[in-house]
């Protein structure tokens, strides 16, 4: 399937854009992607990531995309999370143009809008889970009174009540996860991203923490997890394919 006739949304595509586009997007949508390529220069030859990649997601979506390693995947991930910016075309978030910020702006907006989760955790081995969940606020500027309020918060939210004076060492790979989880949520973001969350977990903690993004989109999350893996993409509600740079499938499975 070309990307022209990708179905973008449950109930719209590109083709039939609906009567409130503003500027060629969906003001709506949390995230509104238009013609999105993404080309590096490799010596003397060009090698383009993503091929006019289109689509919109609603808020409160639950997306997985796929695709396997070189399909343009973990392109699409960092342009999404704002780590990197399109080549061509562009990219609305939160009603906000981000295809052509420089880094100080996209940096603002990481912090604003978006939660990472990453397949090794990147937590600090010296700090507590509360103290390692507060970074994103240290950043940000909130007050500590504040922000070890807001940490707890986030660390009761992924059942992890009991273990905010532990360190990462004191912790299973699952309960990391689960830190590495509270540390994106705790600054309340449009979006929570999750590269390949599941990566260096067994399959039983796999399954957990599956569970656990299942619970946070049910309390209204905004949830995207990349990842290769079918049976970690089936948990989603909406699956994206990716392979040789352009959208091969968008389907709602549930």
């Amino acid at each position: 399937m070309s990307d022209a006739t990708v179905t973008l949304s449950p109930t719209e595509n590109v083709i039939n854009a609906p009567a409130t586009e503003v500027d060629g997007h969906d003001p709506s949508m949390l995230i509104s992607m238009r013609d999105i390529w993404k080309t590096y220069q490799m010596g003397t030859e060009k090698v383009h990531a993503l091929h006019g990649v289109s689509f919109d997601i609603p808020r409160g979506e639950y997306i997985a995309i796929i695709g396997p390693s070189g399909s343009g995947k973990s392109t699409l991930m960092n342009l999404i999370g704002c780590l990197d910016t399109p080549t061509q075309g562009q990219y609305w978030l939160n009603g906000k143009n981000v295809s052509e910020m420089d880094d100080d702006e996209l940096a603002r907006i990481r912090n604003q809008e978006v939660g990472f989760v990453f397949q090794t955790f990147n937590l600090l081995a010296r700090a507590t889970a509360l103290h390692n969940v507060e970074l994103p606020l240290i950043y940000g500027g909130v007050s500590a009174s504040q922000r070890h309020e807001m940490a707890k918060q986030a660390l009761t939210a992924v059942d992890l009540t009991d273990r905010m004076s532990h360190k990462p060492n004191e912790l299973s790979g699952g309960q990391r996860q689960r830190v590495a989880i509270a540390r994106a949520l705790v600054n309340h973001p449009s979006i929570l991203l999750a590269d390949e969350p599941t990566g260096a977990l067994d399959s039983h903690t796999s399954a957990e923490i599956m569970d656990l993004f299942e619970r946070l989109h049910s309390e209204g999350n905004t949830i995207i997890v990349v990842t290769h893996e079918h049976d970690i993409a089936e948990r989603a509600h909406r699956v994206i394919s990716i392979r040789d740079g352009m959208i091969e499938k968008d389907e709602r499975i549930r």
